[in-house]
Formats: structure tokens, sequence, C-alpha cells
């Protein structure tokens, strides 16, 4: 049985039987264990000199497991006895199936699972291994489902790139910051934009000034929070969109996050957020991950107002240059097509999805996925399709809140 037949590509047909997998001997151990506190304090030993990205740092785990009381599991493989690839995983109902997953969900962008600094990419061995450790200590699990993962982390290749099953549907924008701010201008209308911040500058200006404020007090964090999720409350019911960060369960999740990083000097907090105050109030904010190469805008919100006419295009350029001064190489808006993207980006990312099926429930479970990102793309990379479905979705949206309006 090849690998291709183990995880059903695209193209490949539902064919692989587990027990086969579960029976062979593999070169690799794993352990599966709760994300208790002893399994915790591994995971967060490993990482410490492990190579991982933000979403599977143990800040962004402990976090959403508080907030969340997920059903947590850490994954460990070792060779020879080391430590040299760790797994945060959460399980999840959907449907009729059991699906483990990044923690967080959707919220979880650009995911590079920990990485020892010598190891390699996981092989078909090390993937089998893997499944059969996961299916014997929790059979109930249907499918494991690793979406919007980045196929590099710096230069070091993703260890779960040779077993990835498609493309992800949504592209990943980013900023290539060689050369400095003003090369990054220079690349990209730098004379328009340089007026367009001045043009900004000057409404600012007129009105008392600006703050940047960088979150360095849980009060600060819960009123920056705040701000953020009236914006994006707002913003999607006017597009018709359901509200991501609307579940009690993910703001204490983004509280808990950013407080967590606090006690951390400021220079090493994986996690920042920042904010742009006018008259008293908030007109943008940024929710940011640092790695030791870029700096990632998980997330931004912003309000309009007499002054701030362009807020959200006045923050990015501040972060773009801010990301400059200190000596990143990248600035990633994460995942998601969108002209303000646009006018900044040239570097283009494909993410990959991992779809593993450990049960014949799994096995469908695959497949209904499968479709799914299908149709997404499909739908994404027809221009005026997409157009299309969001006017539509706009509408939508503008016809549920009119009885509001008239009252």
């Amino acid at each position: 049985m090849g690998w291709k037949d183990f995880i059903m590509v695209d193209n490949g047909t539902a064919r692989s039987a587990i027990s086969s997998a579960v029976s062979r001997p593999f070169p690799s151990s794993v352990d599966v264990r709760p994300a208790d506190d002893i399994g915790l304090a591994e995971y967060e030993a490993f990482c410490a000199t492990a190579i991982v990205g933000p979403a599977q740092h143990p800040l962004w785990i402990r976090a959403w497991i508080e907030a969340s009381g997920a059903d947590a599991l850490i994954v460990m493989m070792r060779r020879s006895g080391v430590p040299v690839f760790a797994l945060a995983l959460e399980v999840v109902g959907e449907g009729p199936f059991q699906v483990a997953r990044f923690p967080a969900g959707d919220h979880a962008n650009g995911n590079f699972a920990a990485l020892a600094a010598h190891a390699h990419q996981l092989s078909e061995a090390d993937a089998r291994t893997l499944c059969a450790a996961i299916h014997a200590a929790r059979p109930d699990i249907d499918l494991i489902s690793l979406q919007r993962q980045n196929p590099t982390f710096g230069e070091v290749a993703n260890p779960l790139a040779k077993l990835a099953s498609m493309r992800s549907p949504n592209v990943s924008l980013a900023v290539d910051l060689s050369g400095g701010f003003d090369a990054v201008l220079s690349r990209h209308n730098g004379r328009k934009k340089r007026k367009k911040f001045r043009g900004q500058l000057r409404k600012f200006e007129e009105v008392g000034g600006y703050r940047v404020i960088t979150a360095s007090t849980p009060e600060e964090v819960d009123g920056i929070l705040d701000a953020y999720f009236e914006m994006k409350a707002a913003r999607f019911a006017e597009k018709g969109i359901p509200n991501v960060f609307a579940p009690i369960e993910v703001q204490t999740f983004f509280r808990r996050l950013y407080s967590s990083c606090l006690h951390l000097p400021a220079d090493m907090r994986p996690f920042e957020l920042r904010a742009v105050e006018v008259e008293g109030g908030f007109v943008a904010v940024h929710g940011m991950s640092h790695t030791p190469h870029s700096i990632l805008c998980d997330f931004g919100g912003m309000r309009e107002t007499a002054a701030a006419q362009c807020p959200g295009y006045f923050f990015d350029y501040l972060c773009i240059e801010d990301a400059c001064n200190q000596g990143k190489t990248i600035y990633d808006f994460s995942v998601g097509d969108e002209p303000y993207k646009r006018s900044w980006c040239d570097v283009e990312t494909w993410q990959f999805d991992t779809l593993l099926p450990l049960t014949a429930k799994g096995r469908a479970a695959w497949a209904l996925a499968t479709a799914r990102a299908h149709a997404v793309r499909l739908v994404k990379s027809n221009a005026a399709l997409w157009s299309l479905v969001k006017q539509l979705r706009t509408k939508v949206a503008g016809t549920k809140v009119q009885p509001h309006q008239e009252d």
C-alpha cells in the first residue's frame, strides 16, 4: 500500500485500510497523551528549542484549552528515544464525525508543527506510525484534518509537507521586506503611498494627533479587544459574513493569549496587540505574531470617522515600516485575498491541507472535506463568480438588518 493510497489524494480512490497500517512495524515511536498539565509541560519543554509556528506555540495552545475547555491531545514523535516532532490537536465534532485539528480551528493560520532543529520531514513510515498511535489512543477519532499549513518556516521545510493531501483554497499574501522600508515603497508605488499616509496624518494632527498603543497591561488588552470585537461585528454584519469572533470562548481565548505574554520582555513576546487611538477612541487594531524572521498580522479591524478616513491603511504603513526597522524579512498579512493586501504584497503562498482518515467514517469525512475544498477553490478562482457570491451575500445581509433599521 503506497502513501497515496493511505491519504487518498485528490485524484485517488478511498481504498486504504487502517488495520493494514496499524499492523506494520515502524522505525519511530509516537506517544499520545491528553493535554493536561503534564502533557503541556512536556510540550512546552520540547518547543523551547524547537522550530514552531505561532498557532502551535505553547502559549496559544494553553490559552485555547483554558478558554474553550477543548478536548486536546499532545502527540510526540521520538527517534531512538529523542523527541523530534510534536503536534498539539483538539478533537471536535463535525456533524457525525470526530475530527482532530489544530487548536482554535479557523483562527489558526499559517500552521507549522513543532520540529526539532536537526529533524526532517516525516516519511511515509512516520505518518503510518502517527496515525496508528492516534487511532490506538483515541479510536473515536475519524479524521485528522490539518489545514492551512505553511510549506516553510523561514528556510525550514514543513515536516508534514510530503503528506499534503491538497492545496488550501485560499492564498496567503505577504510583503518582501528586502532592502528596508524605502525599498518596499519603491516596489509598491511609493509616491502614492507616502501621499496617502501624509494626508491621513494631517487629518489626525487637526484633531490633536494619534497614539499607537501596544497593549502592556490586561486592562489595555481588554480595551483594545473590546473595540476590535465591535469593529468586526459591524463589518461582518455589513458583508453578510458569519462573525467568527462572536463566540465567548473565542473572545476569552484572545484575551488570555495576549495577556499571557505580558510577563515576557517586550522584544520577546510571541503575540502582540496594537491599536491606533484618535480622539480618545481606537480606530484601528492589529493582532500580531512574531517569529525570528517575520511579523504576521493575524487579524485587523478599523473604524472610520471624520478624522480617520483610512485608518487601516495608515496602520499597515506604520506596522510594515516597524517590521523593516526590526530587521524582519517578511510582513505577512496571512490568509485572504483583499485589494488592500494586494496593494502591498509581492509574495503569494499557497498553504496545504493534510487529511488522514483513521476509520471508515473518516474516509467519508475525507471525501466531504475534499469536495468542499474543491468547490471553494473553484468559486474563488473565478473572479466573476466570486464577485457575484459576495454581492449576493451582502444583499442578503442588508435584507436581514432592514427591519431593525426601521424600528
